[in-house]
């Protein structure tokens, strides 16, 4: 989404603040923000009992109410499509507020409902229908980052006047390493939770296969290669230097992103945590060429090119923290040049191990992520109503709810978490729905009402408190 356009969301999204908790006891005070059964655009059962099951548990009214409006949000309003094409199923899933499936929205969206696949067969087609989705999607540009839900459309965002080559059935072509990254997450997860090898057809397998060499090429040791974006908005985060390649690197083995998952384009080329994150996801990519489609060649070139660009970390993706140690940096150039900086949306340095790229427990993490929460980091903003990580998307003093969610599920601090649950608690603005960001002294003022991927998230975090921390589910906060 652009620069623009976001801020014009910004511009009208003022609401009320929020308002008080109400004793467990008291008559209902908070009325449900899911659209009526139905408008429902789609329904699961295993969703619907799962978040009953947990809602019981939750003693806070206002987090339980929050639950119940945000983990269905994706099923009850963006999937906008579920049929199918050439006798396969075929699921569109929008990001909310904006009419076009994200590669990585929707598998973001989707992977929180995961593990409920095995209850019910409605919910893993409408997996396989993404799966497919998503495969074609690439088959048609593996730089995109958008795509239309009519393939022979053009792009119906300011996107369509970008100098780059844009092809019908793209929405907007930034090219970001974990577009490609998130739908290799999204197969994994469905593969070990199903064993179903259906999804993973010949088609599946052609893209995955243009996604890896998309990867390789985009190392770009013998020469530039063909992606170059430009766009006619003079703001810098939306456009590459270059003649649209973006700045110079020396080539290290590492992998070239023009722009970050917050669509902003990159000062270095070498996103870090975008390149840790290609490694995690090309390792299960491989996981599932090898076990549903016996394919032990291709998981190879999948497994070669993660073990080149985990190498090429270890020797150019590190800076010093300023205090003795080390810290991973954000970006580099490979000229041994580096930013140290975070930006909410994942992958951020922050949230890597919700993505399999780093352990909990990784010194070298844990020293980059306290840096992250800290003034060290010019995106991270602290004022009367929370602190977090915002970027340069939404502005300075924009603080993204997605980063006080990453730090709760991330941490095993009681208290921290707690702080997290009453900053999301008391900054959604009375709409009972997680924005993309808020101001850090004033709710009220907030960009993107509709957003599902961070509405997802939450639930994911109070999913995770209740397997992990249910203590942490029966208190009012």
């Amino acid at each position: 989404m652009s620069w623009v356009d976001r801020r014009q969301l910004m511009a009208g999204a003022g609401v009320l603040a929020v308002s008080a908790a109400v004793p467990v006891a008291a008559a209902p005070a908070f009325a449900s923000k899911r659209p009526p059964q139905g408008e429902r655009r789609f329904t699961s059962p295993a969703v619907e009992a799962e978040i009953a099951r947990v809602k019981r548990r939750i003693a806070d009214p206002e987090i339980a109410w929050l639950f119940e409006n945000c983990y269905p949000n994706t099923l009850d309003t963006t999937v906008t499509k579920v049929g199918t094409i050439d006798g396969k199923p075929d699921t569109f899933v929008i990001t909310g507020d904006i009419d076009a499936l994200w590669l990585r929205d929707s598998s973001a969206q989707l992977q929180t409902y995961v593990h409920l696949t095995p209850r019910d067969a409605a919910l893993r087609r409408l997996f396989h229908g993404l799966i497919q989705r998503q495969a074609r999607c690439i088959l048609i540009d593996p730089y995109a980052n958008a795509y239309m839900e009519d393939p022979t459309a053009l792009s119906s965002l300011s996107a369509r006047t970008d100098l780059t080559e844009m092809k019908p059935g793209v929405a907007e072509r930034k090219w970001e390493i974990d577009s490609l990254c998130y739908p290799m997450r999204l197969s994994h997860g469905y593969w070990t939770a199903t064993r179903d090898k259906v999804p993973f057809d010949a088609t599946w397998a052609q893209a995955m296969a243009l996604a890896v060499e998309t990867l390789r090429v985009q190392q770009r040791k013998d020469g530039p290669g063909p992606y170059h974006f430009q766009r006619r908005d003079t703001t810098p985060t939306e456009t590459l230097m270059f003649g649209g390649y973006g700045a110079p690197t020396r080539k290290v083995g590492l992998i070239h992103s023009g722009f970050r998952p917050s669509d902003d384009a990159c000062v270095y080329p070498f996103l870090i945590p975008s390149n840790l994150f290609a490694v995690s996801a090309l390792q299960m990519l491989a996981t599932v060429l090898r076990e549903a489609r016996g394919d032990a060649a291709a998981a190879g070139r999948a497994e070669a090119l993660a073990a080149e660009v985990e190498a090429a970390l270890r020797a150019h993706g590190r800076m010093t923290d300023g205090r003795g140690g080390e810290v991973w940096a954000y970006e580099v150039d490979g000229f041994g040049n580096a930013i140290f900086m975070d930006d909410a949306n994942v992958p951020s340095l922050s949230a890597l191990p919700l993505l399999g790229s780093a352990t909990r427990d990784d010194p070298l993490w844990r020293r980059t992520a306290a840096l992250a929460w800290s003034g060290r980091n010019p995106y991270f903003f602290s004022g009367s109503a929370a602190e977090g990580i915002g970027g340069p998307h939404a502005g300075m003093d924009m603080i993204w709810p997605m980063s006080i969610i990453a730090r709760a599920l991330l941490s095993d601090d009681d208290a921290v978490i707690r702080q997290c649950l009453t900053w999301l608690k008391r900054t959604h603005a009375d709409t009972g729905f997680m924005h993309e960001s808020f101001l850090k002294d004033d709710p009220s003022k907030f960009t993107r009402k509709w957003f599902a991927w961070a509405n997802g998230l939450f639930g994911d975090l109070v999913l995770d408190l209740e397997r992990r921390k249910p203590g942490l589910l029966g208190v009012v906060y």
